[in-house]
């Protein structure tokens, strides 16, 4: 049986840069062939949410952005889910972080991915409503483009853009 693979690109398209994560994911759709075996999914969604979209599959990459305040605006960084911290208090399902939804998925034997690669990019700005990301974070998306196809052996389809 073929593995599934699902790129899932995470944020919202009227914040900003914190929209960057769809933005890149959309774009490596459009150089993928049917054929790929690759789903392409982006999704405004978090906490237990994010189960629904990643059942199944045995291996995910996500692209979201993300605001340390240390790096520039387009700087890319491959997190493990290590990284990310396990929500320990949380009074609804949507304060779940994902890390936490992917551990409680499994301890309920729900069929979460094995294989996780997280993409975090830095950003500027995610207070203001736009659908335009900084030109900053705009200029970095065709070098993340390829680092994300290049590091996660993503096929270049027949289908592939320029």
């Amino acid at each position: 049986m073929k593995s599934r693979t699902l790129l899932l690109g995470l944020g919202n398209p009227i914040l900003r840069d914190d929209g960057v994560g769809i933005a890149i994911a959309l774009a490596i759709r459009e150089r993928l062939a049917p054929e790929d075996a690759v789903d392409v999914v982006d999704a405004s969604v978090g906490g237990l949410g994010l189960l629904d979209l990643v059942t199944g599959y045995d291996r995910l990459i996500v692209i979201d952005s993300i605001r340390t305040g240390q790096g520039r605006p387009g700087d890319l960084y491959r997190l493990e889910l290590s990284d990310l911290e396990r929500t320990i208090h949380s009074s609804s399902a949507h304060d779940t972080n994902f890390a936490t939804a992917l551990e409680f998925g499994r301890q309920c034997n729900i069929p979460v991915p094995e294989e996780i690669a997280i993409y975090a990019v830095e950003i500027r700005e995610n207070t203001s409503f736009g659908e335009k990301l900084t030109p900053e974070v705009e200029r970095a998306i065709p070098g993340i483009i390829s680092t994300v196809m290049s590091e996660q052996r993503l096929p270049k389809g027949a289908s592939c853009k320029a």
